[in-house]
Order: structure tokens, then C-alpha cells, then sequence
């Protein structure tokens, strides 16, 4: 089975080296990579990997019915399974599925004081229950945030080497000019980027395959996955809203202003009728929220307006699938496609921004909304301009 190297691996492994260690919570929205990445580093680390899944394994939430403590919950797991092996200082024990019972996380405090087993709980819907989670683990856990295939874990996928990577890395710091082979090939797999996005299950069945005809419907069964999401997960809350904010996302983003505007969700719309549909699907890690500055002085977080702002996708190929963007038309070009295609080049920057750093990324805009700038950034004490240009 094909698998695609991921940074996770790398910080799994600085994270397995540390003598240390806490209990590690992976989040990250539905089919990124999570689940896939964390058996493999298991199998590969460990003498002995218990994996417990809460939605497709529900029995397993009795484990906490002796309290929290690690030896009575691995008395209860070896109940319910007793072909489970724990062996001290070789055992993973993977809690997936976090969101369907959070009160584990109260027991990361007793297993790092036990010491005796490695802990790695993921989930794809933590957001909405991470402040509950945070309270019952705080100070024994550490946390790492997972995403689709950024452009640099695509072009391994696609077979290129750190040596090849490193040298169009170098191109761009250096000014130096491509050849004209160079930037035919690499403009080819931005573009082939731009139509796949990162999600694993349909790059990898683009490298299998090397056609774009099967991609477009494992997008489309993601979208459904996330909205079927929305109906398990948003209880209490207007679901038709959560849904129609997440759907309305391109057609904002097709705009010449990006600027979120509720009128387009449904018109004559108000902010507050929508707020808590936009933070859900904010906390989900589903959209991501940029919002407008209209000054440079530092920092920039303390003069950012939450009543302007634009939304994103999580991955750009999501997006393109959901413009209904055929592969043909973005890789061969066409006029008419010309003007979207500023919005897909503003999503692919964003995504890698959001992937590969932990800036906090807004966009600036004149008071009288006549000059804008696609993002800015704060880097230290200077802040960064950022023009995107297709």
C-alpha cells in the first residue's frame, strides 16, 4: 500500500527522542493523514501498538468507569480485549477519534505520571470540544496541528528528492532565472497541485493512476463526508447554516472583493445570524478566517477588524473541485477562467501559509476600500506584504 511521507513522520520521530515526552494530541480536520501516519510511525517504533477507535470500537468508552488513572484503564482495556499486549516501554497506545469521547483526554495526566506506556490521541472534529479537552489535560499533553499535503510533501509524492526541492527553494532565493525546461515541468505540478490539493486519498490515486478522472469524485465524496459531519457533530446548533456558509465559500471567493459578505449566503442575511455557523466550522478546521487590517503598525493582531474579513478553504484542491473546475481548463488555460484563477493562485498561498508556518496571516485594505493587499503577515517586528498574482 502506497504511502505518502509526510512532516508528521519527522516530528514524530523528535517527539518518540525526547525522554520527556507527553501524551501527544494530533488534530486536524477528517481524511488529512492523521490516522495513517500515526500506525505506520506506531508499527515502525513500537514492539506493540493498541489502537482503539471510538466511533467504530463505542465499547471502548467503559474503560473510564474505574476513573482515569492509567493502570485501571489498562485493566479495562485488557477486559474488553485481553490479546492486547502492554509492554512497558514499548507500547503505543492510539486513542482515535478523540471527539467522539473527549474525557479521555483526563487521563493523559495519569499516564505521563505512569510513564510506562506512549499516548497519541487524533481527532477530526477536536475543535469543537478542544476547550473541554485543553481543561482536563492541560500542562500534560503536547499538541500538533496536521493539514493536507502541502506543495513541498506533494512533490515527494510525486517522487522528487530533498536535492531537487532544495534547488528550486534556491532558485527563488537567489532571483535565478529557471531554464525554460525547469519551469515548464514545475509550472506543470503547481498546476497539477492546484486541481488535486493535498488530501492523501486523492493524490494517491493520482499517482497510481496518473489521470485526473477519478480525483474529482473522492473530492466530491470528501465535501459529503464534511457535511455529513456537520449533521452528526453540530447538535443544537442550525445546521442549514453551518452547511450554507461552508458551501457559499467559492462564491465569495469569486468576487473581485473577497470580502465575506451574509448578503450572498442569503439574502438580506445578518452577521449574527450566521456567527456561530461561521466559528463552528472555523473551530472544525473546515474554513480558515482571515481578517482585515487597515493599518501596518505592530503588531498587526491588535488592529485586526473581526466584522471584515475573507474565507478560505482548508486545501486548494477542495476548492477547485468545488468551482467545478475541470483539470483541462486549469492546466491548457482559458480566458474565461482567467479571473478565478486569482482566487484559486490567493487560496494556494494561503494554505501554504497556514501549513508550513505558525504566522498569523490577515489582509490589509485602504478605509475607503480602494487599494488592497492580499495578505500581510507579521514576521518578528516587521511586518511582510504579500501580493498574489496568478
Amino acid at each position: 500500500m502506497l504511502y505518502l511521507k509526510r512532516k508528521i513522520d519527522f516530528f514524530l520521530s523528535a517527539w518518540k527522542s525526547n525522554p520527556d515526552r507527553k501524551p501527544l494530541i494530533v488534530k486536524g480536520p477528517r481524511q488529512v493523514g492523521k490516522t495513517e501516519s500515526i500506525r505506520r510511525f506506531g508499527e515502525q517504533n513500537y514492539k506493540s501498538v493498541i489502537s482503539i477507535n471510538f466511533v467504530e470500537e463505542p465499547k471502548y468508552k467503559m474503560i473510564t468507569t474505574d476513573g482515569y488513572k492509567a493502570e485501571g484503564i489498562i485493566k479495562n482495556i485488557s477486559r474488553i480485549d485481553p490479546s492486547k499486549r502492554f509492554i512497558e516501554g514499548e507500547t503505543l497506545l492510539f486513542f482515535d477519534e478523540l471527539q467522539e469521547f473527549p474525557e479521555i483526554a483526563t487521563a493523559l495526566k495519569f499516564f505521563k505520571i505512569d510513564g510506562r506506556f506512549d499516548v497519541i490521541c487524533s481527532g477530526s472534529m477536536i475543535g469543537i470540544n478542544y476547550r473541554k479537552i485543553e481543561s482536563n489535560s492541560v500542562g500534560y499533553k503536547s499538541d500538533y496541528e496536521m493539514f493536507s499535503l502541502d506543495f513541498e510533501e506533494f512533490l515527494w509524492a510525486k517522487g522528487y528528492s530533498e536535492k531537487n526541492i532544495e534547488d528550486i527553494l534556491k532558485h527563488m532565493q537567489t532571483g535565478t532565472p529557471f531554464s525554460e525546461t525547469e519551469l515548464s515541468v514545475y509550472k506543470k505540478l503547481f498546476l497539477e497541485y492546484c486541481v488535486l490539493g493535498g488530501m492523501p486519498a486523492v493524490v494517491k490515486v493520482y499517482i497510481e493512476k496518473n489521470l485526473f478522472t477519478d480525483t474529482i469524485e473522492i473530492q466530491k465524496q470528501i465535501q459529503m463526508d464534511y457535511e455529513e459531519d456537520i449533521r452528526k457533530y453540530a447538535e443544537g446548533l442550525d445546521q442549514t447554516k453551518i452547511v450554507s456558509v461552508y458551501r457559499n465559500v467559492p462564491v465569495q471567493l469569486a468576487k473581485e472583493n473577497k470580502k465575506f459578505i451574509y448578503g450572498l449566503v442569503r439574502e438580506g442575511a445578518r452577521a449574527r445570524e450566521y456567527e456561530i455557523a461561521l466559528s463552528w466550522l472555523i473551530d472544525c478546521g473546515l474554513v480558515y478566517q482571515i481578517n482585515r487590517v487597515t493599518t501596518s503598525k505592530v503588531p498587526l493582531s491588535a488592529y485586526q477588524d473581526f466584522n471584515a474579513f475573507k474565507l478560505y478553504l482548508l486545501d486548494v484542491g477542495l476548492l477547485s473541485a468545488m468551482s467545478g473546475i475541470d483539470a483541462k481548463t486549469l492546466l491548457e488555460g482559458n480566458d474565461v477562467f482567467e479571473e478565478f484563477k486569482g482566487s484559486l493562485t490567493e487560496q494556494y498561498v494561503l494554505c501554504q501559509l497556514k501549513e508550513c508556518t505558525d504566522l498569523d496571516v490577515f489582509y490589509w485594505s485602504s478605509d475607503t476600500g480602494t487599494s488592497e493587499l492580499d495578505f500581510i503577515t507579521q514576521i518578528g517586528k516587521d511586518n511582510v506584504p504579500i501580493e498574489v498574482k496568478a
